[in-house]
């Protein structure tokens, strides 16, 4: 039987590890040409090569215009068209106690956080939506947070970051509509990768956290790939700006 991607080809960014690189594993599984972006060049050459002749790795810094717009071209010149692309790169914003106030936080560290994480998702939809329309369409997923929709007490720099992804993704979502290009977000909750690895694996720092997800147990990134392949597939068809909520019941409380 084909893949639920068969026939597709999609770029993902932050594809070294973590979720990115969880969706290009099953992205590739389910059909898809799959080129794969990161800064980290080692491990990301590696999930190719795992992948193999479905998959390519390119170095892109999400936060270049430049870069973007060839790293595109390479995929569309490599695989012929594009129609999928996952924004997943991103870095927290969390100062070494776990939080970080606003008078404490330093511009130049804010606007890291906001140049990854809100910048980089601007750049990449802007440089992959002239692709998507010569294919006809595509699907746009841009990987928020929970806290994206809902605050806490650590740092401001990444929730603002990733409640712009938010409501980003709906004004592309109503500027494409008509194009067929659909946007969505996603927002994990407290999901075991390499960026917060060391609290949800600390005896005594994850329990709060547990103690907040009532299905009890934290996400892993095949959770949240597999909520991006449903978005990516034709079974979503009729669905643009939405939030996909993959949090274990973290924010229903």
């Amino acid at each position: 039987m084909a893949g639920r991607l068969e026939g597709k080809v999609a770029l993902v960014t932050g594809g070294a590890s973590g979720i990115g690189a969880e969706t290009a594993r099953v992205f590739a599984r389910e059909g898809a040409k799959v080129a794969i972006t990161d800064i980290n060049d080692t491990a990301g050459r590696g999930v190719a090569v795992e992948i193999g002749d479905a998959a390519f790795y390119a170095s892109l810094d999400t936060r270049s215009e430049a870069a973007w717009h060839a790293t595109v071209g390479q995929a569309v010149e490599t695989f012929g068209r594009l129609d999928i692309l996952v924004n997943a790169a991103g870095v927290p914003g969390r100062g070494p106690d776990g939080s970080l106030k606003i008078d404490e936080q330093n511009l130049e560290d804010w606007n890291r956080v906001m140049d990854v994480n809100s910048t980089g998702i601007f750049l990449g939809m802007k440089a992959a939506i002239p692709a998507m329309r010569k294919g006809g369409g595509g699907s746009i997923i841009n990987i928020s947070s929970i806290y994206g929709l809902v605050g806490s007490v650590h740092s401001a720099a990444y929730h603002a970051s990733k409640g712009s992804v938010r409501l980003a993704t709906k004004s592309a979502a109503l500027q494409y509509a008509t194009e067929n290009i659909r946007v969505n977000s996603v927002h994990p909750g407290m999901v075991t990768t390499g960026m917060n690895r060391d609290v949800n694996e600390d005896p005594v720092l994850s329990v709060p956290r547990l103690a907040k997800t009532p299905m009890g147990r934290f996400g892993q990134p095949i959770d949240i790939a597999n909520g991006c392949l449903f978005l990516a597939s034709d079974e979503s068809g009729w669905m643009t700006g939405a939030e996909l909520v993959i949090d274990g019941g973290y924010t229903v409380g």
